[in-house]
């Protein structure tokens, strides 16, 4: 019960269980799209995917500078590839959230006169970025692991062991890919956050890739992506060891 409490007293944690409610709601609308008997149980739940929908924009209010400020810590970094992509990927998000409080002022009537689909077009453009250079600090972060992992002589061993133990691999896999998998296996069995945050993004990359009409999918596709996405952004808030640094 503590850890639920200190979850809603987040913004992030609100933010994060609106979504997962939110795509929750909206794949079980797009599982019951045919069932003409629960029409009143899928108006219910679009109802309630809209208004989780809006009270996530009210809670992004702000995030620009959040992301800013991310920016100017990531800047810092000695490594100069993180750095990059750290400093572009918060850029990219504070442009998107900017597009996407502009679109809800411009929605609630607090602006008039926008153009609402170029705006959500920048929005999901900048969004892709964003997901694009952080996947990017996600290969580069497993590309290091593993070149760590080759480095240990006892790795290098069990290795060794491990393709002489299964010569039968060599019928189906060459063995430089096999020994690049188990390399690439034991590399992020060592680090799960670095697993969950590259499922994340890619998850996360079905929708703007869907706005932008890039790779065309299905709701029940995106609902499923987002809800694994939400899913993993609850757990690395309520287990922070989880969340990949920097």
């Amino acid at each position: 019960m503590d850890v639920l409490i200190n979850l809603i007293n987040q913004t992030q944690g609100r933010d994060r269980i609106f979504r997962a409610t939110q795509y929750a709601c909206a794949l079980s609308v797009y599982s019951l799209r045919n069932n003409c008997e629960q029409r009143d149980l899928v108006d219910i739940l679009k109802s309630l995917e809209a208004n989780m929908n809006a009270g996530r924009k009210l809670l992004r209010l702000g995030n620009a500078i959040n992301s800013i400020e991310a920016a100017k810590r990531a800047v810092r970094l000695s490594d100069r590839v993180l750095c990059l992509c750290l400093t572009a990927a918060n850029i990219y998000r504070a442009l998107y959230f900017l597009c996407d409080n502009t679109l809800w002022a411009g929605n609630v009537g607090l602006i008039r006169g926008i153009d609402k689909e170029r705006w959500s077009f920048n929005a999901s453009l900048y969004y892709l970025l964003s997901l694009i250079t952080s996947l990017t600090r996600d290969v580069y972060v497993i590309w290091q692991l593993m070149a760590q992992r080759a480095r240990d002589k006892c790795f290098r061993q069990k290795m060794e062991t491990h393709l002489n133990e299964s010569p039968e691999v060599a019928d189906v896999i060459i063995p430089q890919l096999d020994a690049f998998l188990f390399l690439l296996l034991h590399s992020l069995k060592s680090q799960p956050s670095v697993i969950l945050d590259t499922i994340k993004n890619i998850c996360d990359l079905s929708l703007p890739l869907d706005k932008l009409g890039i790779y065309k999918t299905n709701a029940g596709v995106i609902a499923f992506c987002g809800l694994v996405s939400s899913l993993i952004g609850i757990v690395t808030l309520i287990q922070p060891k989880l969340k990949i640094k920097p």
